[in-house]
């Protein structure tokens, strides 16, 4: 008889699970997304200034709002209540101030949960990617879900994505989790462009001083601890809460520029 212990030392080890990693939008000559580890810090809002903010400068810019549970872009850009059109059975994309736009909140009724699993999440997103109208594009902006899981995996998977950028408020609470996700990203190999400070100070009326009501930055001393690219500081401002809640991104009147800053740091890195 033979040794059964031997035998199973001469098996082959198991093949290691390879990952079929795919360019679903060919079209677009960079592809960004914008993360968070939790939600709640104004990514979305983020994300869609700064896809107008790269508009404004003239590029061709398409955003995608990948958040599935929780759609914002919908509203910021005011396009809710608008139908969607088919053509040659494709969408077509809504277009305003320069960026087209699409969300799932396009496609369902606004007042209804999205109660989804993953394979459906992964799916709905592809078709929204390769099913749409998108053109020719020069920057294509994904406006992530926050967390580290089914989704934003599928995307990397589904994109050659060129970068992303990461959201945080200045608290460790935020920022714990941001790190996560930056983790993530450079786990599958997608470079991380830089990270953004949003809530990060507001500026008093009487006074006209800068005060920051969440303390001491964490995002500036772990961006420079990690050598990760400080992007913007977004202040906490109530003309950029009101421009969301009727369909006007904020950067299109942006009178000090802060997110036309940070779209020129972007388009400069990427090009680097």
């Amino acid at each position: 008889m033979s040794d059964c212990s031997s035998c199973a030392s001469n098996k082959p080890a198991p093949k290691a699970t390879t990952v079929e990693y795919k360019n679903l939008l060919p079209t677009a000559q960079n592809i960004i997304a914008v993360a968070s580890g939790k939600g709640g810090v104004g990514k979305s809002t983020i994300a869609a200034n700064f896809a107008v903010a790269l508009a404004k400068l003239g590029y061709k810019v398409g955003l995608l709002d990948a958040d599935i549970y929780g759609p914002s872009v919908p509203r910021i850009f005011g396009t809710g209540n608008e139908d969607v059109i088919v053509e040659d059975s494709k969408i077509v994309p809504f277009e305003k101030h320069g960026v087209k736009t699409l969300s799932i909140g396009n496609l369902i009724e606004p007042d209804k949960a999205t109660i989804w699993r993953g394979p459906l999440i992964h799916t709905a997103l592809v078709q929204m990617i390769s099913d749409t109208k998108w053109g020719e594009l020069d920057y294509f902006i994904l406006d992530l879900p926050p967390g580290t899981g089914d989704v934003q995996l599928s995307i990397v998977q589904s994109l050659k994505i060129s970068g992303v950028i990461a959201v945080s408020t200045p608290q460790d609470l935020s920022l714990i989790d941001v790190v996560k996700a930056i983790d993530m990203f450079e786990k599958v190999h997608v470079p991380v462009i830089g990270i953004v400070e949003n809530m990060s100070y507001f500026v008093c009326d009487s006074c006209s001083k800068k005060h920051y009501i969440f303390g001491d930055s964490q995002v500036v001393k772990y961006a420079e601890e990690a050598g990760i690219k400080l992007l913007a500081q977004i202040p906490i401002v109530k003309d950029m809460m009101n421009s969301a809640e009727i369909g006007e991104p904020y950067a299109i009147t942006d009178k000090d520029n802060i997110y036309e800053n940070m779209a020129v740091k972007v388009a400069k890195a990427l090009n680097q």
